[in-house]
């Protein structure tokens, strides 16, 4: 099992919640469509030769934007990731991956 973090601006936190969620992610046990979701404060400065969905290259960018936590089982990341990417606006999503140990 794995737990995916991705930061998303709210224009587009649906659409790239539902993709996961089509792909499977977010299923615990019984439950599906499951997240934890924060509002915050993401900054960026594009470089020479980036497409920025928000902002111009060489301007430091601050967006509201949201982090959302779900899990994912093994054998779905790779196609939940494929589907996050593939529903994200930015030319480069941050997102985090992490092991979940079954303790």
């Amino acid at each position: 099992m794995y737990k995916l973090s991705y930061f998303v601006p709210e224009s587009h936190l649906d659409q790239t919640k539902r993709a996961l969620f089509e792909a499977g992610a977010g299923k615990i046990g019984d439950y599906d469509s499951c997240a934890w979701q924060c509002q915050g404060q993401g900054q960026f400065r594009p470089l020479a030769g980036s497409d920025p969905f928000l902002g111009s290259a060489g301007e430091l960018e601050k967006v509201s934007e949201y982090k959302v936590e779900l899990v994912c089982e093994d054998g779905l990341i790779h196609s939940a990731l494929a589907a996050l990417k593939a529903a994200h606006p930015y030319e480069e999503p941050a997102y985090e991956v992490y092991r979940i140990e079954d303790l």
